[in-house]
């Protein structure tokens, strides 16, 4: 058997008895406050803080990211089984779900409200703007003061809700003062839509500024084995500032799962991922040699690849909550698993060593999306 049979036989193995357990809490129906997490299939374990003072949360180790429940991940599934999926996250201890209104644009932010709606005062909504929206499309960046205040106001009727629990500047717009940008914010904190402030792909100087405005509880951006870039600047200034951060695509957008081949097809019309240089199948087989590592880890350990990158993330800062995507509720418990397993001190050393001497394949973003990020 090879390596890659390997990974993918261990995963299966995994996924079976994970779905056997899932099945058997479904039929139960035995609805899990969000606030008892300690008594949930997952354990409950790693609480963690974002942010300080009044606009700390305090969240379980994995957040629930509910992009590709309706968005850019080639299929779209069935809507009653997401709005089953993200009421399972809330049973099973998950308080932090994130979206934005270009996720469709605006389904998945009507599908998490819908989802949510009975459970809305045990979890934490989180949603973004910052994006003009023509004919169903991104048209450019927009972040405007009054364009800010509309897209609350439209956000809010989609989520079914009062207010917004972390609100996110999806992209920097470089024709708007961040420092415009966060006095909305906080204008909108005063009024009660929203409760907290965040930024996705800003840089540390971008940071500085909205957090001397609007003190900041998230830096929302991509981070993972394979795109290891906030550590530059990024997570030095979060920490120094009393800012958590929290990753998206933690699994590179499926990637680190093992379960993505050469041979995958990606749907072009709702998949940003047929044209990332990082998913072409040259870049998808040279950059195998991290599954191998994940996998030769996380054997040894009773775990799937994509626990291995996840626990590795979470170890890197006790501020850092990372939301992996999912359709399936099988993939749901293996990554909240993730939590419970901690690398020891020489572990992680030993094996952050050996992923850094990997070379990665294939740029995350090209165009006008790469210019967009660390803004």
């Amino acid at each position: 058997m090879n390596a890659n049979e390997s990974t993918s036989e261990s995963r299966r193995t995994f996924l079976a008895t994970a779905g056997a357990v899932s099945a058997s809490l479904l039929a139960t129906e035995a609805a899990i406050p969000a606030q008892t997490a300690a008594s949930n299939p997952t354990g409950g374990v790693g609480m963690r803080t974002l942010g300080t003072g009044n606009q700390s949360l305090t969240v379980p180790a994995v957040g629930l990211g509910c992009m590709g429940m309706s968005y850019h991940r080639s299929f779209i599934p069935d809507r009653g089984a997401m709005i089953q999926t993200i009421r399972r996250a809330a049973e099973w201890g998950v308080t932090l779900f994130d979206t934005a209104e270009v996720y469709g644009p605006f389904t998945n932010e009507d599908l998490v409200g819908e989802a949510l709606a009975p459970i809305r005062k045990n979890v934490l909504v989180c949603s973004k703007f910052g994006f003009n929206i023509e004919n169903g499309q991104m048209a450019g960046l927009n972040s405007k003061p009054t364009h800010i205040r509309q897209v609350v106001a439209q956000s809010l009727r989609r989520l079914r809700t009062d207010h917004i629990d972390l609100l996110y500047q999806h992209r920097v717009d470089p024709q708007v003062p961040i420092e415009d940008v966060a006095g909305t914010v906080k204008d909108l904190i005063a009024e009660g839509k929203v409760r907290r402030f965040g930024l996705s792909e800003a840089n540390a100087e971008t940071i500085r500024k909205a957090h001397t405005v609007q003190p900041l509880t998230a830096v929302q951006s991509e981070y993972s084995l394979l795109w290891r870039g906030p550590e530059q600047s990024v997570l030095k200034t979060c920490e120094e500032l009393g800012i958590g951060f929290v990753p998206y695509s933690p699994l590179c957008r499926g990637y680190l799962t093992g379960l993505i081949n050469e041979r995958t097809k990606f749907n072009p019309d709702n998949d940003n991922r047929a044209t990332l240089p990082r998913y072409q199948p040259d870049a998808i087989k040279a950059n195998w040699a991290m599954i191998d590592l994940l996998a030769s880890f996380g054997n040894q350990r009773g775990l799937t690849v994509a626990q291995v990158a996840l626990a590795w993330l979470q170890a890197q800062k006790p501020w850092i909550v990372p939301i992996p995507g999912t359709t399936k509720l099988a993939h749901l418990r293996e990554n909240l698993l993730s939590a419970e397993f901690r690398f020891t001190p020489a572990e992680l050393s030993e094996f952050t060593r050996a992923a850094s001497a990997i070379p990665v394949v294939g740029d995350r973003y090209t165009g006008q999306a790469a210019r967009q990020i660390n803004n």
